[in-house]
């Protein structure tokens, strides 16, 4: 039995799992199917990469049973495993399934936690079938706050933190050397030699599920804002990239 614990071990290196499915996550589930566009199906198979306790793993069986998990974190891929059966303990720089085998990859904010990013966006491409598609969601530099705490004084601190994505390299990496965060130049360019294609790439806002629930109409007027925001260059200071791929026909 896995104790919650467990789940929160190494949260600095692999950042919290959602605990709980709210409205949030509600919003990035409906932002998939769109992005997967008849790829979530009864025949498909689905790889989420960097499944965490498994929460899309779960939400993404409403739609298609071959829902395959991984994550490097024992505990985590145990806990996601009373979802799917089919669960592995692997890096995603070294996927354990065949090339040209998936028709979906999920990847929701494991990008920024790995070793190798260049490595790991190099795998989920040799994983997808051709015309099958990669959805990614990882941090946003220019969003104003760290999410993933910060270290002072060789402590670490969880929590939001201002401001640290803003400051040159050489201090945010001080006090963030934990995290990655891209801006749009730095993610487009760990694509270059890969065999994809841009379908479509933004930013989104958060889903202020915590304000919300301490303050519903403090959190639904920013829900109204900055989702408005999303339709115009103001986007780019959103809490996340939305990043789609599609995996290029063999020649």
């Amino acid at each position: 039995m896995t104790n919650e614990s467990e789940l929160f071990d190494k949260a600095d290196e692999r950042g919290v799992p959602s605990l709980v499915w709210r409205a949030g996550q509600n919003r990035r589930l409906q932002m998939i199917q769109q992005a997967a566009a008849g790829r979530l199906s009864a025949n498909s198979w689905v790889l989420v990469d960097g499944c965490g306790i498994g929460m899309y793993v779960k939400a993404l069986k409403q739609f298609c049973p071959n829902v395959v998990g991984l994550d490097i974190e024992l505990a985590r891929a145990v806990a996601s495993a009373r979802h799917s059966p089919l669960v592995n303990v692997a890096a995603g720089e070294f996927l354990p399934y065949p090339s040209n085998h998936f028709n979906l990859v999920l990847s929701h904010e494991v990008l920024e936690h790995v070793q190798n990013d260049a490595l790991c966006l190099a795998e989920m491409a040799r994983v997808l079938q051709p015309g099958g598609r990669a959805i990614i969601f990882c941090p946003n530099r220019w969003y104003p706050f760290e999410t993933h705490g910060h270290y002072w004084r060789g402590q670490y601190h969880f929590g939001n933190t201002p401001l640290i994505n803003y400051l040159p390299d050489i201090f945010r990496h001080k006090l963030a050397p934990h995290v990655r965060a891209y801006t749009t130049s730095n993610l487009r360019q760990l694509l270059i030699g890969l065999p994809v294609t841009v379908i479509s790439h933004t930013q989104i806002y958060p889903g202020y599920d915590n304000i919300l629930a301490r303050r519903p109409k403090l959190g639904q007027i920013l829900q109204k804002i900055t989702y408005k925001l999303e339709q115009t260059p103001l986007r780019i200071l959103g809490l996340s990239h939305l990043l789609v791929l599609e995996k290029n026909s063999l020649p």
